[in-house]
């Protein structure tokens, strides 16, 4: 049924959950995964998944990225242990929801499975969640996992 599909990952329990079920569809349709990581600055202190531990909400630019290099790293090897062979990983900066979007396009995929909530979780009772905003404006189907 899917070809590819774009699973984004922030470090929470919820994107971790979301990559569990991306795996779990890829593995039994023999599909390509494509893993997503948009670094943001968060409004709050955040704890991450994968035991990485935590990001200050003062944490620079270049803290951001090398700890999203480490929670790409994570869920690229989680994938692999789960027995995904076609994995792709994408690192790219802008806003969470239309970077997912635009990535979609751009690989062509069929599915996004994203968590329904992500770290920036305060900020989307506000302005509205990014998985809220995925599901809306995504070129394909959303798949939205909650934790």
């Amino acid at each position: 049924m899917y070809q590819k599909i774009l699973v984004p990952v922030d470090g929470s329990e919820n994107a971790q959950h979301a990559l569990e079920v991306a795996c779990q569809l890829a593995k039994e349709q023999d599909t390509a995964l494509v893993i997503l990581h948009v670094p943001e600055i968060l409004t709050h202190e955040a704890t991450l998944a994968w035991g990485i531990g935590t990001t200050a909400i003062d944490a620079s630019r270049d803290e951001l990225e090398k700890l999203g290099e480490k929670v790409i790293e994570h869920a690229s090897n989680a994938a692999k242990e789960r027995g995904i062979s076609h994995l792709e990983t994408v690192v790219e900066q802008g806003d969470p929801a239309r970077t997912i979007i635009d990535q979609a396009k751009q690989h062509g995929v069929d599915a996004i499975v994203i968590g329904s909530r992500g770290l920036s979780d305060l900020k989307g009772l506000v302005v509205g969640s990014v998985s809220h905003k995925v599901s809306h404006s995504a070129p394909c189907q959303v798949i939205t996992v909650s934790g």
